[in-house]
């Protein structure tokens, strides 16, 4: 009897016998992995995918409440699709004091979140005289010195649990992280160095090339610290792309067990970007890359952010998403400004339509806090009594702690 309800049939066609191939995770070719994931009916697709999610999470999507900490959006790389990035005399630049950063900390507890999302601009240091002489009013050297002093007071004076994205870090930088930050984040975007050719969407951003970005997940990896990376789909690579970039992902975190989610994002164009004028991903293709990471990650945590797709985003739940990721009361998506988050009162609506119970997780996903293995490997120590005060006995943050 077939092990997947939506295939009835008394014997193996060949697409068929290349499906129980992948999800018996015996070797195949990226490209005919992707022939098959290109040319199988999406409707059954999205339903095996469907399957999978419900075997690990049969009634819960999760999401992180959190604050958006926009430390710095100066960056020494320019994405030909990216409007987070600022001029020193852009009128939108920001270079945050402590004081001002531990103030949307302390706002956002009062709003009940738990994590503090600390974003900056890749190195812009490196670039900008303007950032060296910021940080050396406050005392640092570097963007990584800062996030670890102000992670550390975050803790203390709000017991918010940090989340740092910024960008590639080098295995010193993270090593300095792990003691503030439950989590650290870093999107992959793609494998395929093709994207940094000219004219290609990381033409302007060496920090993007695969190398430099597969070294980082491999340095979080050595140091037992759990990441969060993902694709952007629609950027200009195809689907043996895709397909080589999860299967690269898949790797890593067979090596390591580090790898806590994975963002399947959507491109989204933007006016004022190189890019502007450029298509964003089909439906159909959008929806095959997130049931193709379902399908070959099997029960890593997938995320779909729900901005991006503001009136269509309850269908990602069809695809075998299992979390909205970081969804703020207080402040807005800076990297994405033009797509406000849908409120956490719409998002519990639109899960519950579909059949699933909404609940808020942290910045850590409870594989990490319940194994006590992993918990020991994956969290410092410091971090615990900060973790425990949150949870309850799934992992998952206290129900009367949002209430």
């Amino acid at each position: 009897m077939n092990k997947f309800s939506t295939l009835n049939h008394q014997k193996f066609f060949p697409e068929q016998e290349t499906l129980h191939k992948i999800c018996d995770e015996k070797y195949l070719e990226v490209e005919e992995i992707s022939r098959f994931i290109e040319n199988y009916n999406t409707i059954d697709l999205l339903k095996i995918a469907s399957s999978l999610r419900n075997k690990n999470n049969p009634k819960t999507i999760t999401y992180s409440r959190k604050v958006f900490i926009n430390l710095i959006n100066l960056c020494k790389d320019s994405c030909s699709y990216c409007t987070y990035k600022k001029e020193p005399t852009d009128a939108g630049s920001v270079m945050l004091k402590p004081s001002q950063a531990l103030s949307i900390a302390e706002a956002g507890k009062k709003l009940k979140c738990t994590e503090a999302l600390i974003v900056t601009g890749e190195r812009p240091e490196l670039k900008y005289g303007e950032a060296k002489k910021w940080l050396h009013e406050m005392g640092h050297r570097t963007v990584s010195d800062f996030i670890a002093d102000l992670g550390e007071k975050i803790l203390q004076k709000t017991g918010l649990l940090p989340h740092t994205n910024a960008g590639s870090l080098t295995k010193k930088e993270m090593s300095m992280l792990k003691s503030t930050n439950v989590s650290l984040g870093m999107m992959l975007e793609n494998s395929s160095e093709k994207l940094l050719q000219v004219g290609k969407a990381h033409e302007k951003a060496p920090s993007k090339n695969p190398k430099v970005r597969i070294k980082s997940l491999v340095s979080a990896g050595e140091l037992k610290i759990p990441i969060t990376t993902g694709l952007l789909i629609g950027i200009g690579e195809n689907l043996v792309d895709v397909i080589r970039s999860i299967l690269l992902i898949k790797e890593l975190n067979g090596k390591y067990g580090h790898i806590q989610e994975v963002i399947i994002q959507n491109f989204s164009p933007k006016p004022g970007t190189t890019m502007e004028n450029f298509n964003p991903p089909s439906d159909i293709y959008f929806l095959k890359c997130i049931a193709a990471a379902r399908i070959l990650l099997k029960n890593i945590n997938i995320q779909v952010p729900p901005n991006l797709s503001p009136q269509t985003y309850s269908r990602y739940l069809d695809s075998g998403i299992n979390d909205w990721g970081g969804i703020s009361p207080l402040t807005p998506d800076y990297v994405n400004p033009e797509y406000p988050w849908p409120t956490i009162k719409d998002v519990r609506r639109v899960t519950g339509m579909k059949g699933f119970a909404l609940r808020a997780r942290l910045p850590i996903y409870p594989e990490f806090i319940k194994k006590p293995y992993n918990y020991n490997y994956f969290v410092a120590d410091n971090l615990k009594k900060y973790i425990e005060t949150l949870i309850d006995d799934t992992g998952l943050v206290k129900e009367e702690y949002i209430q």
